[in-house]
């Protein structure tokens, strides 16, 4: 069985706001990438950003407050 992990996911109001997302952590040289949001969460696009918990702050700082929708820490 796999073993469950904590990720930190934000999600977006748009396919383009995650893409955004992910060209901003790329230049920071941040790691992470674009996943499928859970069943347990929404968002309108259906992707959302997934990193380290510890890459909160940072990733806050990069993200367009306008176009994210929620930051969720979750065992997945």
């Amino acid at each position: 069985m796999l073993q469950k992990k904590t990720w930190l996911l934000v999600t977006f109001y748009t396919t383009a706001g995650v893409m955004a997302m992910e060209r901003a952590c790329k230049a920071a040289s941040l790691p992470g990438r674009i996943v499928p949001v859970p069943r347990s969460i929404t968002a309108d696009c259906g992707l959302a950003w997934r990193c380290e918990p510890t890459l909160r702050a940072p990733v806050e700082a990069l993200a367009d407050p306008e176009e994210v929708m929620g930051i969720y820490e979750l065992e997945i």
